[in-house]
């Protein structure tokens, strides 16, 4: 039996985490960075099956890099919120999109 997980497991240890949550898996080094143009979950996947020539690539063109410093004062300034999955030893995260609040028009 293998332990690697499908991604429809995956898909259910997602979760939303605030950036003062997030803020100590950036202290350890382990947040990484997920483009919206990238899915999530398919991200873990490919993560947790290290398919090494797939992740090259995707750091390679910008699309999966780990949380930089800037990023997280940026983050701090801006407190967003996160779409998280653990692909250990890695956090992936992707700021969620902040909806217009209609109440403010």
């Amino acid at each position: 039996m293998s332990d690697q997980k499908n991604p429809s497991d995956l898909n259910l240890e997602t979760g939303v985490l605030a950036w003062s949550e997030l803020a100590r898996y950036f202290a350890r080094g382990v947040v990484v960075k997920v483009d919206a143009a990238l899915d999530l979950v398919e991200t873990a996947d490919i993560m947790v099956k290290d398919d090494a020539s797939t992740i090259q690539r995707w750091l390679d063109t910008g699309l999966l890099a780990r949380a930089s410093d800037d990023d997280a004062r940026d983050w701090t300034t801006r407190e967003p919120e996160f779409w998280c999955i653990v692909a250990a030893p890695w956090v992936l995260v992707q700021e969620c999109e902040r909806k217009a609040d209609p109440t403010l028009h």
